[in-house]
């Protein structure tokens, strides 16, 4: 069972960028998935959530009108979407998935972890 990150990339403030989450090994379509970011020295922290069906979706405040997140079951890939990038979401970001379907904001609920992928927003 593997979640494989990728996506980030090095761009500049207001830009966008989409991140996507591939999972391997096992279907996801029944489970909550998420997306966390950390900067080093720091706590990871909640980014974006979404429920087994995509019915359901919840985002931090402080990404709130600007990130997106999505997913297609048929790929088994989730995604997020990035728009007006500020330095601020400089950090490195993991997609996450739990075995259940709905979805939580606490990082000890979620059961399988990607690598991560590095964002960095400079001018």
């Amino acid at each position: 069972v593997q979640l494989q990150a990728f996506g980030g990339g090095l761009v500049q403030p207001g830009d966008s960028l989409r991140l996507t989450c591939a999972a391997s090994g096992r279907s996801f379509s029944n489970n909550a998935m998420g997306w966390f970011r950390q900067v080093p020295g720091k706590e990871r922290e909640f980014v974006a959530a979404i429920n087994w069906s995509a019915s359901s979706r919840f985002v931090a405040a402080s990404v709130k009108g600007r990130f997106t997140i999505s997913r297609d079951n048929a790929k088994n890939t989730m995604y997020l979407q990035m728009n007006d990038l500020q330095p601020e979401d400089t950090a490195v970001y993991y997609c996450a998935a739990r075995d259940i379907k709905h979805y939580t904001s606490h990082e000890r609920h979620f059961d399988f972890w990607g690598q991560g992928t590095l964002v960095t927003v400079s001018s």
